[in-house]
């Protein structure tokens, strides 16, 4: 029986674009993007980068997640401590609003453990349903024990 990594794919069927591997061992090894944002494609055949930004905020990282639909995201979380040191952790945020369709939450949901198998190294996790969940304090919270490590 032969096993072939590039061929293997998730328990949905979505495979893992190769893109997606080397975006983020560029995000985790380089720090050279502020994020990246990820989609399971039209064909429902693999996930894919749908877009990667070098320089940006947290709130215009909030503008690529769509109102209707499901994504994928990696944002490299930069904040200041209460004692004034600063720290950059990498926080991996699946994005399923109540808006978007069954079948789209279903194949995020069942994709979502294998492609965080390809993310090695990856610390932090947060699921979205609405902005709320994906305020700037609210990871800020949930990754750095408000403002302690």
């Amino acid at each position: 029986l032969e096993f072939d990594l590039e061929t293997y794919k998730m328990a949905s069927g979505v495979a893992v674009d190769d893109t997606v591997v080397s975006t983020w061992t560029s995000i985790k090894m380089n720090h050279t993007l502020s994020y990246f944002v990820m989609k399971i494609n039209d064909g429902r055949t693999a996930i894919e980068v749908e877009d990667s930004v070098e320089q940006g905020d947290y709130d215009q990282f909030l503008t690529h997640l769509p109102e209707n639909a499901c994504r994928y995201a990696v944002f490299d979380f930069k904040y200041t401590l209460a004692d004034g040191g600063e720290r950059s952790k990498l926080v991996f945020i699946t994005w399923c609003p109540d808006t978007a369709g069954i079948k789209d939450k279903m194949i995020y949901a069942s994709s979502k453990d294998a492609l965080k198998k390809k993310l090695t190294g990856l610390q932090h996790e947060v699921q979205a349903t609405d902005l709320d969940e994906v305020s700037y304090d609210s990871i800020f919270d949930k990754i750095s024990a408000g403002g302690t490590k």
